[in-house]
C-alpha cells in the first residue's frame, strides 16, 4: 500500500509544486510587451477564450495542463479574473477529444520536453554571458527566451508529477476500489458520480477514469447510465489538480480554481438527474455503449459551458484586474 500508492503520490506531488512554483517564476520574469499582447488577443472576451482553451486542450489532450497553466499565468498576474472564466469553460469542451484519443498522453512527452527546455536555458545562459556589453535590446531578448525554456521545463515537470500520480491507478484497481463503488452503483447513481470523483482525485486524470468506464461499457459489464454519472463525477474530480495547484499561491490563482470548482459542480447537480436524457442523446447518436458515454461526455461538458458563459460578461469579474498592462510592469489599477 504504502510503496504503490501514497509513495508514488507523494513523490509526484513534490515534482509537480516543483514545476508549479519554476513555471510561475519564469512567467513573472518573461512579462514582456509581446506576451502581455498575446495574452490580451487571445482572452480579449470569454468566448474566445473558451474557444482557445478548447483548442489547446484540445491539442495538448489534458485540461489539467490548461487549467494549470492559467493558474501559473494568473498568479503571475498575466490576465484578469474575467478572462480565466472562458478559458475554464473552454478546458471542458476541449478535454472532450481526450476520450476519442485515450491512446495519446501528453505526459509521455514530458521527459524529452524537459530536456530540451533545459538544454534550451543552458545554452542561452552561455550566449547571455557572453552578450553582457550587447545592447540593451538583445540582452532582454536573450533572457525572455531563457524564461521560455524554463516557464517549458517547469510544465514538462508538472506534467512529470501528474504522471507519477497517475501510476497508483492500477495498484487502486488491483484493490478493489473501483469495483467497491461499482456495486454500490446500482442501488443510485451518485454512488458512480462518487466513484468518478474520488477516483480522478486520486489519479489526477479524468481521461484515464472515462477511459476504464468506455471500456467496461463497451464490453456490457458497466451499464451506460453508470457510466455517465461516473462521467459527470469525473469532472468533479478533476478539479483537484487545480485546487493543489492554487495551494499557498496567489489570490488571482485561488480564483481560477475556486470558479473551476463552482462551475463544474453546478454543471453536475445540473445533469445528474438527466442522466436518462443524455443516454437517450447519446443513444440516438450511437448504439455502442463505449461511444454513448463518450457522446454524453461531450454533451454534458458543451451545453454545461455554453449555460455559463453569458455568467463570464457580469461586470464584477473586470472590478479587479491583476494584468500586467502591455506598455508596463506593473498591475493596472
Amino acid at each position: 500500500m504504502f510503496r504503490e500508492v501514497i509513495l508514488p503520490l507523494l513523490y509526484g506531488l513534490i515534482i509537480f509544486f516543483g514545476g508549479m512554483k519554476l513555471m510561475e517564476t519564469a512567467l513573472q520574469r518573461m512579462a514582456g510587451p509581446m506576451l502581455a499582447g498575446w495574452l490580451n488577443r487571445a482572452t480579449s472576451a470569454p468566448w474566445k477564450g473558451m474557444a482557445f482553451s478548447a483548442g489547446a486542450t484540445a491539442l495538448l489532450q489534458s485540461s489539467t495542463a490548461v487549467t494549470v497553466l492559467t493558474i501559473g499565468l494568473a498568479n503571475a498576474r498575466l490576465i484578469t479574473y474575467g478572462r480565466t472564466l472562458g478559458i475554464i469553460l473552454g478546458t471542458n469542451i476541449g478535454t472532450c477529444l481526450t476520450t476519442e484519443l485515450v491512446g495519446l498522453q501528453i505526459g509521455r512527452a514530458s521527459l524529452p520536453l524537459l530536456l530540451i527546455s533545459l538544454t534550451g536555458w543552458a545554452v542561452f545562459v552561455v550566449l547571455g554571458e557572453r552578450n553582457q556589453i550587447a545592447p540593451e535590446r538583445t540582452r532582454r531578448t536573450l533572457a525572455t527566451i531563457q524564461c521560455s525554456f524554463l516557464a517549458a521545463a517547469g510544465f514538462a515537470l508538472v506534467m512529470t508529477g501528474i504522471q507519477v500520480m497517475q501510476s497508483i491507478a492500477v495498484p487502486l484497481r488491483s484493490m478493489g476500489v473501483f469495483q467497491w463503488f461499482l456495486e454500490r452503483s446500482t442501488d443510485s447513481l451518485w454512488w458512480g458520480f462518487l466513484a468518478g470523483a474520488c477516483l480522478t482525485a486520486l489519479i489526477h486524470s479524468s481521461a484515464a477514469v472515462i477511459s476504464m468506464a468506455i471500456t467496461l461499457a463497451a464490453t456490457g459489464v458497466l451499464p451506460v447510465e453508470i457510466g455517465i454519472a461516473i462521467v459527470i463525477g469525473s469532472n468533479v474530480g478533476t478539479c483537484i489538480t487545480a485546487v493543489i495547484a492554487a495551494a499557498g499561491g496567489a489570490s488571482a490563482g485561488k480564483f481560477v480554481a475556486a470558479s473551476h470548482v463552482v462551475l463544474n459542480i453546478a454543471g453536475a447537480l445540473l445533469f445528474m438527474p438527466l442522466i436518462g436524457q443524455l443516454h437517450a442523446a447519446s443513444a440516438w447518436l450511437s448504439a455502442d455503449h463505449g461511444a454513448q458515454i463518450a457522446h454524453a461526455q461531450t454533451l454534458f461538458n458543451i451545453i454545461s459551458s455554453l449555460l455559463a458563459l453569458p455568467f463570464c460578461y457580469l461586470p464584477i469579474w473586470h472590478k479587479k484586474t491583476p494584468v500586467l498592462a502591455p506598455s508596463a510592469k506593473k498591475p493596472v489599477a
